[in-house]
């Protein structure tokens, strides 16, 4: 079983900085795909950004610029900078093998950002 562990999350003034983190069991280069997604209160879950095996990498439109994913040999990561009150959600990290139809997700990261 595949256990998805998310940290980093916490309470920040708008335009502040928070980096968040998510730890997979076993080795993180069996995921095709690597993502953030989130999830504000009353509102669906979206995408945030992706990284592929490869290091591609996609972000949604209201982060691009601000946000940057990038990936190691253990972990996941999210740098989050320019923070707004409109980032505060629930963050998810989410593990794909895309052969398999896999995905795996944490239990999430509450972000909170105060104006």
């Amino acid at each position: 079983q595949v256990q998805v562990v998310e940290s980093g999350g916490g309470l920040v003034q708008a335009g502040g900085s928070l980096r968040l983190s998510c730890v997979v069991s076993g080795s993180i280069s069996r995921f095709d795909v690597m993502a953030w997604f989130r999830q504000a209160t009353g509102k669906e879950r979206e995408l945030v950004a992706f990284i592929g095996s490869g290091g591609s990498t996609n972000y949604a439109d209201s982060i691009k610029g601000r946000f940057a994913i990038f990936r190691d040999n253990a972990k996941l990561y999210l740098q989050m900078t320019s923070l707004k009150p409109e980032d505060t959600a629930v963050y998810y990290c989410m593990a794909q093998r895309t052969l398999y139809n896999e995905n795996y997700w944490g239990q999430g990261t509450q972000v909170t950002v105060s104006s």
